[in-house]
C-alpha cells in the first residue's frame, strides 16, 4: 500500500489550475509516540485556501510548493500510540489532501458517527462556525431587518441566510447566475437573489433592497461590496468575512467608493474577523449547529466530488462559483 499525496507543484502567477498540482505516491507515514496514522474519508476544500496560496492570508504562512495541498479532513484512525485514540476512531484533523497522515494527538478532535460525517466538514467546521460567529456576534442581527449575503450559495453564505431567517430576518443573496439565484431562492430559503454578472446588477439591488440594508455579510469584496455599500441603512453592520473575488489573480482590485465616506455619514460599521476568535465558544456552537440539523430548522449543502484525484479540478471549479454549499472530496478507498 502507498500514501497518495497531492502536492503544490507550483504557485499560481494568475488563475489558478489544475498544472499547479501533482499527485505523487509515496509509503506510508510512521508514526512516533502520541502520534496518530489517520486515513483520510472525506477533505474539504476552501476558496480561503486559494489566499494562501497567494500569500495574502497571513494565519497561513508564506505560500510553498513541494508540500500536501493543506485541508481539513474527517479521518478514521488506523494506528495509535496514545491512550487518547484507539484504532477506529474517528477525527478532525489538518489532513490535507493525501491518503494517510501522521498527526499528533493532541491536534486531533475526536467525532462521533451520529450525523452525516461531511457536516464536521461544513456546517459543523469551520464554515458553519464562521457563518455562526459572523452573523451573529459581528452582524448583531434583529428580527424584522434586511440581511443581505454574497456568495450567497457559498459554503458560508448559504448558512448565513438561514441562520438570518431563524431570526425572523428578511434576506437578499448574491449569487453568480440566474440559475443559482434561483436556487438561492428556493431550497436555500433566502426571500430573494440577485446575480452580480447582470447587466443592471445596482439596479436589481436597489429595487430588491428598497428599504436599504441592516446587515451586509460580505464574501467578495470588490465591486459587490462597493454596491452593497450605497444600500446601507444608517448604524447598518457590515460583516467583513472574506474576498474570493480577490482571490484567484494577481491583480485585485481596491477599494471600493464610498470607503470612508459613506461610514461616516451613515454611521456603518465595518468590521473583520477570524473565526479562530472564537475558539473558546467552538463547542457550545457546534452543538446548538448540530441540534438544528437533527431538528431540520437548517439544511447544510454538501458539494461532494468522488476521488482524491478529482482535489485539483474541484478546487479550480470552486474558484469559477460551481459549487452549492461546501465542497469536499470523498477519498476513494
Amino acid at each position: 500500500m502507498s500514501n497518495r499525496r497531492v502536492l503544490i507543484d507550483s504557485l499560481p502567477t494568475e488563475h489558478l489550475t489544475e498544472k499547479n498540482f501533482k499527485i505523487s505516491e509515496d509509503q506510508i507515514p510512521s508514526i512516533e509516540e502520541n502520534e496518530v496514522l489517520c486515513r483520510t474519508l472525506f477533505v474539504t476544500i476552501a476558496a480561503g485556501s486559494r489566499a494562501g496560496l497567494q500569500g495574502s492570508a497571513s494565519y497561513a504562512g508564506a505560500p510553498q510548493t513541494g508540500v500536501v495541498m493543506n485541508a481539513t479532513g474527517v479521518c478514521r484512525i488506523e494506528t495509535s500510540k496514545s491512550d487518547k485514540f484507539i484504532k477506529g476512531d474517528l477525527v478532525v484533523c489538518q489532513s490535507g489532501w493525501q491518503d494517510y497522515s501522521s498527526q499528533k494527538a493532541a491536534q486531533c478532535q475526536k467525532i462521533v458517527d451520529d450525523i452525516d460525517l461531511k457536516h464536521y466538514l461544513g456546517a459543523l467546521g469551520t464554515n458553519g462556525l464562521t457563518a455562526y460567529f459572523g452573523f451573529h456576534r459581528i452582524g448583531k442581527p434583529s428580527s424584522g431587518e434586511t440581511v443581505l449575503v454574497s456568495a450567497a450559495a457559498g459554503s458560508v453564505g448559504h448558512l448565513v441566510g438561514q441562520f438570518a431567517k431563524l431570526v425572523g430576518c428578511n434576506t437578499v443573496g448574491v449569487a453568480g447566475s440566474e440559475e443559482k439565484c434561483a436556487k438561492v431562492s428556493g431550497r436555500l430559503g433566502f426571500d430573494s437573489a440577485v446575480s452580480y454578472r447582470s447587466e443592471n446588477f445596482r439596479k436589481q439591488l436597489k429595487e430588491t433592497c428598497a428599504k436599504g440594508v441592516d446587515v451586509y455579510f460580505d464574501n467578495v469584496g470588490g465591486e459587490v461590496l462597493g454596491a452593497a455599500l450605497f444600500r446601507m441603512k444608517e448604524k447598518g453592520r457590515i460583516v467583513c468575512c472574506g474576498a474570493v473575488s480577490q482571490y484567484d489573480t494577481s491583480r485585485p482590485s481596491g477599494s471600493p467608493r464610498g470607503i470612508p465616506g459613506l461610514l461616516v455619514n451613515k454611521r456603518i460599521r465595518m468590521e473583520g474577523f477570524l473565526v479562530f476568535d472564537y475558539l473558546k465558544e467552538y463547542e457550545a456552537a457546534k452543538k446548538e449547529i448540530k441540534q438544528l440539523i437533527r431538528e431540520k430548522k437548517i439544511f447544510p449543502e454538501n458539494d461532494v466530488f468522488d476521488g482524491l484525484a478529482t482535489a485539483p479540478s474541484a478546487f479550480v471549479d470552486l474558484l469559477g462559483g460551481g459549487n452549492i454549499g461546501t465542497r469536499i472530496i470523498k477519498i476513494d478507498q
